[in-house]
This record gives C-alpha cells, sequence and structure tokens, in this order.
C-alpha cells in the first residue's frame, strides 16, 4: 500500500510540474522562413523574439532610431494582441541598440508606448551589429493571462 501511494503521490508531483512549450508563428511569419519562432509560451510567460522595425512589406523602416522604435513597438503590440495579450502584460524588454548614443532618443519614443504606471523592466545595451543593420532590436517577455 505504501509503494501504491507513494508511486500515485510521484505521478502527480510529475503531473503537476510538467511544462509545455507553445510556439507561436503567424502565417506571415512562416512565409519568411525564418530560424525562429515569433513567440514562445512556457507556464503562461509569453517570450517574445528579438523585434525589430520592419513593415509588413519585410523591409525595415526608414527615418532613424525614433522611427524603428516606433515600429518596433508596433510590431510587438501586433504580436501580442494576435495572442490574446497587450502591451500592459509585459513585465521585461531587452532592448539591444547598434550605438548606445542613441539611447536617449529611443528611450523618448518608448515610453509612449506604455502606461506610465505599467512600464516593464528593462535592459539596454549596444550591439556590434543587428539585423538588416536595424538600429534596435526589442526582445520582450509578457504574461499570457486568461480571459
Amino acid at each position: 500500500m505504501k509503494k501504491l501511494l507513494f508511486y500515485c503521490f510521484m505521478l502527480l508531483v510529475n503531473i503537476s510540474f510538467s511544462q509545455k512549450i507553445e510556439r507561436i508563428n503567424s502565417s506571415e511569419h512562416l512565409k519568411k522562413n525564418y530560424p525562429f519562432s515569433e513567440a514562445t509560451i512556457v507556464n503562461n510567460i509569453i517570450y517574445l523574439s528579438g523585434e525589430i522595425g520592419t513593415l509588413p512589406n519585410g523591409e525595415l523602416i526608414k527615418g532613424g532610431i525614433t522611427a524603428e522604435t516606433k515600429q518596433t513597438l508596433t510590431n510587438i503590440k501586433n504580436i501580442l494582441n494576435r495572442m490574446g495579450a497587450s502591451m500592459d502584460d509585459i513585465f521585461k524588454c531587452t532592448c539591444m541598440l547598434a550605438d548606445i548614443s542613441e539611447w536617449a532618443e529611443m528611450s523618448a519614443e518608448y515610453v509612449k508606448h506604455f502606461k506610465k504606471d505599467k512600464l516593464p523592466a528593462r535592459s539596454a545595451f549596444a550591439g556590434s551589429g543587428l539585423a538588416l543593420n536595424a538600429k534596435l532590436e526589442i526582445e520582450c517577455m509578457a504574461l499570457k493571462i486568461e480571459k
């Protein structure tokens, strides 16, 4: 009887802690044949892949860091909306800049996309080069809240 209880307990623990990874890819993303998923969900946390300021046609928006920041965050918002989430659900962003001297300009546009009382935690750093020669790439983590 003790063995049976032990095995039942272990089964319950295993079921309770089992994790499922859900990969999210729109048909547009799949058509581009990128080597990554747009997002993954693990334990109700959405992990968005890095986004850059591309337009729907795949071209990088022109206009510098402010325009790229605006388009990047619009892209993030659109992905989250398709998943039933919003910018309010983001709790962490990592911003990678091609030139750290553009941090202030990027930040001035960035804050416009969040409510003042819902700013996520954030890290920012400069890299040696970003995809498509972008000036900025942002990756985010958000809560998947069942509504």
